[in-house]
């Protein structure tokens, strides 16, 4: 019987095979956005069995666990390692038609060489077969890294991190993947949670050795560790936003606003929306000033179980697809911009498929012609990086923008294990593409198609971001 996951896995043509096979397998992997450790790069870690490089923090994993009625106690409690792996693959044969499914056996397949379906059955084998195998080099995360062939790494830094394993892995010239960092400056608009926003003031006052005691000093500090990040590599910035922020504002105003803050007075939500406008504009700036490309994730509620946030915190699986308006703010945001000359190359990703059309539409409003694609449409994101959300995507984009410019697919992920991702991508692309041919409504070119499909899952990524 036919292995599960096989050589033609989701290609359902002879076109879409050989574009897959031919085309977009031999490309390097340019992973522009993860939340990948630095420090295991750099230290080049050794997991100690399965559970600990494919289940720690995985919260994609952990939902569908609680989802089957998995105890706590199996998820993020004290459980042994073994048994957490145990309560997972109990979890697994009640994932079919989620794309944990694929992902699992792509992922056991792809690193471990594992053809045997997980369920609670497998799971002793498995384990302790895939746990030995992470002791040796091939499977330690440069091993991995090797073995996926990826080229480029950006991982997701907080403007106040030192960047140390950045610059040790910069130092280092046995590795030959390039690993820099990508500038996430959320808590910077954090002015509605006061106690946040003044403990992440203490950590930029210390990275920037600054006293951030005024609104132009808070500027200052931020510029100070935009330079920084740039130094050592960065040419990207990254935004998790609930909506865009463009309300209208005077400097008198976010100055008294910034103040009140810092005393840890309450902030109203339109003073709140004015601050993280102010803010926002200003970073958004500083990207163009230093040709970056700018990334902006718009629609996730988080941590909406108050109960599970106080216990476990954030990033637990708690998050949900929301509803916030985009369009006319995310207009007013790029036209500022665009009028002062200031608009970065952008990245524009919606959690919420609803905004599919209208992310690709906007996007086409602010094309310039400088660069290809300068304004982009993120690929599928979160909820949506699976079968059906690759598919709407790439449909959206294709009706309304240029497919052949997209940059393509990213892990988005914690887990090292998870670059069998950017495969599972592109044998959706390629069986897109093959259909199509079949049907006659593309070209029965493979020259002209298959350059497409590598300047999508390589190529124009790194003509985009220019770092290679």
């Amino acid at each position: 019987m036919r292995s599960f996951i096989h050589e033609d896995f989701l290609l359902h043509s002879d076109a879409a095979k050989r574009l897959y096979h031919e085309y977009a397998k031999p490309m390097p992997v340019f992973d522009y956005h993860c939340h990948l450790p630095v420090q295991d790069i750099s230290e080049d870690t050794r997991f100690s069995n399965l559970t600990h490089i494919w289940l720690y923090g995985d919260h994609y994993k952990w939902r569908a666990m609680r989802t089957n009625g998995i105890d706590e106690y199996f998820i993020t409690g004290n459980a042994s390692d073994f048994e957490k792996f145990q309560a997972w693959a109990r979890t697994v044969p009640k994932t079919l038609r989620n794309p944990l499914y694929h992902w699992t056996h792509l992922e056991l397949k792809r690193h471990f060489g594992v053809d045997q379906l997980l369920d609670e059955h497998s799971a002793g084998n498995i384990f302790h077969t895939c746990s030995e195998m992470l002791q040796t080099s091939d499977l330690s995360v440069r091993g991995i890294l090797k073995k996926m062939n990826v080229q480029v790494i950006c991982t997701t830094d907080d403007p106040t991190d030192d960047l140390t394993h950045h610059m040790a892995i910069a130092r280092d010239n046995s590795l030959d993947v390039r690993v820099v960092p990508a500038f996430r400056p959320d808590a910077a608009l954090m002015v509605d949670q006061p106690r946040v926003f003044n403990a992440w003031i203490k950590r930029l006052e210390a990275a920037s050795n600054m006293d951030v005691d005024h609104y132009s000093r808070f500027l200052d500090a931020l510029e100070h560790r935009h330079a920084f990040f740039h130094s050592i590599g960065c040419r990207i910035s990254d935004h998790g936003l609930e909506q865009p922020y463009a309300e209208s504002f005077t400097l008198d105003e976010i100055e008294r606003i910034f103040d009140d803050a810092r005393h840890s007075r309450p902030i109203d939500r339109l003073d709140t929306l004015k601050f993280k406008s102010a803010v926002l504009l200003t970073l958004a700036e500083m990207d163009a000033g230093r040709n970056w490309a700018q990334q902006y994730h718009f629609g996730a509620m988080r941590n909406i179980n108050s109960s599970a946030f106080k216990k476990l915190g954030p990033d637990t699986g708690y998050d949900t697809i929301g509803d916030f308006e985009i369009a006319k703010p995310l207009a007013r945001f790029l036209d500022r911009l665009n009028v002062r000359g200031k608009l970065a190359k952008t990245i524009l990703y919606v959690l919420n498929p609803r905004d599919n059309d209208m992310i690709a539409t906007m996007c086409g409003n602010f094309q310039d012609g400088t660069i290809p694609g300068k304004i982009q449409f993120g690929s599928a994101w979160w909820f949506n990086d699976q079968k059906d959300g690759i598919e709407r995507q790439i449909n959206a984009l294709s009706n309304m923008g240029l497919l052949s410019r997209f940059v393509g697919m990213l892990t988005d992920s914690r887990s090292f294990l998870s670059y069998p991702r950017h495969e599972y991508f592109r044998r959706v692309l390629c069986n897109l593409l093959g259909e199509d041919i079949y049907k006659g409504e593309l070209p029965d070119d493979f020259d002209l198609i298959g350059k497409m499909v590598e300047d999508i899952c390589y190529h124009n990524a790194v003509n985009y971001f220019g770092i290679g």
